[in-house]
């Protein structure tokens, strides 16, 4: 999924405000001259690749980037907290699988990259509704039919906080299916709010299954950018669960066998999907229709 105009609109507007507390106005119209010249060279390439270039140019241009790391660990313990009423909730549902699916999905609302801000009450509310809302009944069902003859399955993991909803998907995976081999991967090093090996280790995630690195700090998951250890449990895997828009922007129309499970959080994605902000998204890459 290459950018596009409302990609490029978007990011074009997030670094112009980044920049606008600055005082040298020769350093800003260089800064956005660049921008715009990034944008022009990788314009061939999915969003979150193009904020790689992006961070390296603020970086030289600009110092370095500001950490999240309190934010993630903040959301982390939020999540954690809440990791005991979900996990609850979860074992008393008719179908502890699909609850489980439909908290993860939730989860990917703790996304710094996508929104300009992340409010708790809205995160509390969606997980208040989470189970209200259904998955696709034939997408699920076709999961459900590719898990019985599954022998190794990949999740892709998206932002920290959502990780916590991650685990618990990956636990009741492991129960209905204990015989299926299941590893996550995070990414390489820190990117926006990204999960990484620290908030896996942070939330327990390592303690369930395998969790690797992706080999870069990109906010998704782009093939030919993978180390060959994530590439090769990518391609050898039967079933993909990738969480996040970020993910779905890298991986659509790459040919694996990938189940989407995210929240339409901007305006592309509302209006790509035909859906209201929020409203959550569960797809089959083979069957997706867009």
């Amino acid at each position: 999924m290459n950018l596009n105009a409302s990609c490029i609109s978007c990011i074009v507007r997030r670094e112009e405000e980044k920049i606008r507390p600055l005082s040298d106005e020769t350093l800003k119209k260089e800064y956005m001259v660049r921008v715009l010249g990034l944008l022009s060279e990788h314009s061939g390439e999915p969003a979150p690749v193009a904020s790689v270039y992006l961070k390296e140019l603020g970086e030289e241009m600009l110092g370095a980037t500001p950490s999240f790391r309190e934010i993630n660990k903040g959301y982390n313990r939020l999540m954690l907290l809440t990791e005991p009423d979900l996990r609850e909730k979860i074992a008393a549902a008719k179908d502890p699988l699909s609850a489980a699916m439909r908290y993860a999905r939730v989860g990917n609302y703790i996304d710094f990259g996508a929104m300009e801000n992340v409010d708790k009450e809205v995160l509390e509310g969606l997980l208040d509704r989470a189970l209200e809302e259904e998955l696709d009944p034939g997408t699920y069902a076709a999961f459900l039919a590719d898990l019985e003859k599954a022998e190794r399955l990949v999740y892709l993991t998206d932002n920290c906080g959502e990780i916590v909803a991650d685990k618990l998907l990956i636990e009741e995976l492991k129960r209905r299916y204990p015989g299926l081999s299941i590893t996550a991967v995070v990414r390489g090093a820190e990117t926006i709010n990204d999960a990484t090996l620290i908030d896996a280790e942070e939330v327990g995630l390592t303690d369930v299954v395998p969790v690797m690195g992706s080999g870069v700090a990109l906010p998704g998951t782009y093939l030919p950018f993978l180390s060959g250890e994530a590439r090769d449990a990518l391609t050898g895997a039967d079933v993909i669960i990738a969480k996040g828009q970020g993910n779905f922007e890298t991986l659509h129309e790459c040919g694996l066998n990938i189940y989407y499970l995210f929240l339409c959080k901007c305006e592309l994605f509302t209006r790509r999907f035909g859906m209201k902000q929020y409203a959550g998204i569960f797809a089959n890459e083979r069957r997706i229709l867009l």
